[in-house]
Order: structure tokens, then C-alpha cells, then sequence
């Protein structure tokens, strides 16, 4: 990771992505927190997290729009746009005025997709092949590090003064993005006209996906694991309740080190995808998560903090795998599409899984749902790690070698220099 933090380019690029990734680790919670204030649901509360995913529909209009323009300026519009969205929410003053939450909260969705399509093609132009995966971990490590502390600073600051600040704080993070990006200078080519065509390229990127072999079993792999990892959502509050006999407020220490997991998750995954390649990082975080969800079934202090150490370590070794080979294995002109679209197709799934786990825990035993979370996650992990061979580990730059000297040619023969087999010249014998 020292490689790619040493590159003037990508540690501004690191700056701005710092501040958005600030901004937004405070805000989404604070906004559910702010709709069960003025009302009083729970389910209402929980209706602004749908609303934010909502917009994943649209992934291939969005992917195809990113796809128009030069990465870089379309970078800083869109977080100068994301901070202009924000603002309506100056305006919340009671429970007549949630629907202005929920507008803003589909709005910044739809945000969110637009920039991490983006982010993705300027990595790629910023980085090279062999560094993708560094600077995927570098973000990802970042990401963990704000999930750990920003959604309780957050919530502190709300309970505290209130959501006009927390607004504040955000914009301000998303302005910093834009004009960090602003600063930074990237020799860009407009995309070809050809690329371009309505709308028989707007479903380019799916057509990508499917088409080539290591996204096509990654987005399956994954997203079979995917159906149920997202029953961990509401099962972690029925392990702390019915088996660790505990309050609610104690499912905070566990995300806390889940977050720890995280961290180290992200520190280790660029050696992890160098060692395994792209696919086989994927299948490692996958087949993590799956010991850690049978471990989860026997309700024990020191064994949920193990599990949960392992669940947040799975994580960024999923997420590094899938963004890296994302990167790798498309065309520069074609990666919003697929960006977009590898988004969409992953975060479906998961909704349908945390809405589908939030039922299930009311009528079954969580632990025999903890069960069926290992086994189906351990079979998805084995069906990538078959494939791992896919995508093999980048190679590094080999060292320059000065030119061999020409050999000297004899008047009887010469060397065919593109089979390497000596050749008699025409009329001799």
C-alpha cells in the first residue's frame, strides 16, 4: 500500500475520496435516526434505507451517463451536485416534512452509484494494472475505519444539536471532494463517438458481465452468498437478545469489532489478491464469512467476538477482489456501465436479503438461520474458489533490460528471427 500512497496523484485523489467517505458514514444513519424522531416507527425508519437503495434500478442509465464524460470533471460535478441535493433538508422541521428526507435519500442513492462508477474509471486511469489492487485496499481500509467511528459520531452529533449540523457536516465533506478532485490533473480523451449510440449501448455493461468468465462466476459467486449474508442484519439482534442475554444497545460492541476486522481486512487484501489473484480473493471473503456465521449459532461471548472479527474481515477481501477485477477485466470506455451495473447486481440481492431476514427471524430459530447462512455462504465460497484460476494474480512490472546487441549475420545462412530457425539463402545449396 506504501507503493500507491507514494504517488503524488492518487494521495489527492485518496484526500477527496476521504472527505466523501466521511460525509457519507455520518449521514446514512443519522437519517433513519432523524425519521424515527419525528415519528415514532420503526418501520418508517427503515423505509430510508430502502429509499437510498431504491435507485440501483437505474444502475445502467447511470453507468451509460458516467460513460459520456472525462472521469475527472464529472467527479467534481457530481459531488458538488451531491452537496446541492443535501440541502432541502435544512427544511425538515416535523413530521409533515419526512417525505423531504425521503426524497433526499433516493436522491443521494442515485449519487452514490453515479460516484463510485466514477471513482472506478479514475482510479484506473490514475493507477497502474499492477497497483489496482493496493489502492482499492487503501479505500476500503479507509471505509472500514469511518463504519467504526462514524455512524455513532453521527448519532451523537444528531442526539446533540440536532440534524442541521450533520447536514452541514456533509456538504461540507462532499465540496472538499469536488475541489480536491478540482486540483487534480489528468491527461483525458473524450469517449468515441461510437460508444455513445441510445440506447443499444445502455445495457453494454451487463452484456460485459455476463459475457466474460471471471466477472460472470464472481457476480454469481458472490451474489448467491450475498442472498443470505444479509440475514446477519436483524439475526445479530436475536443473537445478542435470546442467546447472550443482553441488552440491544450491546450489539455495538460487536459491530465494533467487526469493524476491527475490517480494518485488518483491508490492510491484508492487496497481498491476498497479488497471492490468489482477484477471484480467489473474492472466494476467500466469502468462504470467511461462513465459519463465522456457523460459530454465530452457539451463543458465547468470546466466540461471537471471534466470528464477528471474521465477518468484518471477509468484507474488504470481497469488496478489493470484485473492484479490482472490475478493473481489470474491462474496457476503460465500458467501466461506468460495468461499475454501475457489478453495483447493482450486488446490492440487490442484498436488500432482498436483509428485508427477507428481518421476516424469517420471526418465525424461525436464528440459529438454525445462522446455520443456513454458513452452509449456503462455505457453497459459494467453493464455487469461486474453483474458478480462482479465472483470474490470475497481476504480474509486476518487469525491470528494463538494455537492447541485445545484433548478431552478426554470416554470407552462408541467416536466422529467421520470428520461428528462431536457421534458413539457407535463395539459390544456395
Amino acid at each position: 500500500m506504501r507503493t500507491v500512497l507514494r504517488r503524488p496523484d492518487f494521495r489527492l485523489l485518496f484526500a477527496a475520496v476521504l472527505a466523501s467517505m466521511a460525509a457519507e458514514s455520518i449521514l446514512l444513519l443519522a437519517l433513519a435516526i432523524w425519521v424515527k424522531d419525528l415519528t415514532g416507527s420503526d418501520g418508517l425508519a427503515g423505509g430510508t434505507i430502502f429509499a437510498i437503495i431504491a435507485p440501483m434500478v437505474l444502475a445502467p442509465l447511470v453507468g451509460w451517463v458516467v460513460d459520456r464524460y472525462p472521469r475527472r470533471p464529472f467527479f467534481v460535478v457530481a459531488n458538488l451536485t451531491t452537496a446541492a441535493l443535501l440541502t432541502p433538508l435544512f427544511a425538515v422541521d416535523d413530521r409533515a416534512d419526512v417525505w423531504v428526507i425521503y426524497v433526499v435519500a433516493g436522491l443521494y442513492g442515485l449519487s452514490y452509484i453515479t460516484l463510485s462508477a466514477a471513482l472506478s474509471g479514475l482510479i484506473r486511469q490514475l493507477v497502474p494494472v499492477e497497483l489496482l489492487a493496493d489502492a482499492n485496499g487503501v479505500l476500503q481500509t479507509v471505509r472500514q475505519g469511518l463504519r467504526l467511528v462514524g455512524p455513532l459520531a453521527g448519532a451523537a452529533l444528531y442526539a446533540a444539536v440536532g440534524g442541521w449540523l450533520l447536514v452541514a457536516l456533509a456538504m461540507t465533506g462532499f465540496l472538499t471532494a469536488g475541489a480536491v478532485v478540482g486540483a487534480l490533473r489528468v491527461a483525458e480523451r473524450p469517449p468515441s463517438a461510437g460508444a455513445l449510440r441510445w440506447p443499444a449501448e445502455l445495457g453494454a455493461g451487463l452484456r460485459h458481465l455476463a459475457g466474460e468468465p471471471a466477472l460472470r462466476r464472481a457476480l454469481i459467486g458472490y451474489g448467491l452468498g450475498s442472498l443470505v449474508m444479509g440475514f446477519t442484519e436483524s439475526l445479530i439482534f436475536a443473537y445478542v437478545d435470546l442467546g447472550l442475554r443482553r441488552d440491544a444497545a450491546f450489539v455495538g460492541v460487536l459491530v465494533a469489532v467487526q469493524g476491527v476486522g475490517g480494518l485488518i481486512g483491508g490492510l491484508l487484501s492487496p497481498a491476498v489478491v497479488r497471492r490468489v489473484g482477484e477471484v480467489g480473493a473474492l472466494a476467500a471473503g466469502v468462504t470467511i464469512f461462513g465459519p463465522a456465521a456457523l460459530a454465530l449459532a452457539y451463543p458465547h461471548l468470546w466466540l461471537g467476538f471471534v466470528a464477528l472479527l471474521l465477518a468484518g474481515l471477509s468484507l474488504p477481501l470481497i469488496m478489493v477482489g470484485l473492484h479490482t477485477l472490475v478493473q481489470r477485466r474491462t474496457p476503460p470506455g465500458l467501466l461506468g456501465r460495468v461499475a454501475a451495473a457489478s453495483e447493482a447486481l450486488v446490492s440487490g440481492p442484498q436488500a432482498v436479503s436483509i428485508g427477507a431476514g428481518a421476516l424469517l427471524v420471526g418465525v424461525l430459530d436464528y440459529r438454525l438461520l445462522f446455520v443456513l447462512v454458513g452452509l449456503i455462504t462455505t457453497a459459494a465460497g467453493g464455487y469461486l474458489w474453483h474458478g480462482r484460476r479465472l483470474s490470475a494474480p497481476p504480474a509486476r512490472r518487469a525491470p528494463t533490460r538494455p537492447p541485445l546487441p545484433t548478431p552478426r549475420r554470416s554470407p552462408e545462412n541467416t536466422v529467421d528471427h520470428e520461428v528462431g530457425v536457421p534458413t539457407r539463402r535463395a539459390g544456395r545449396r
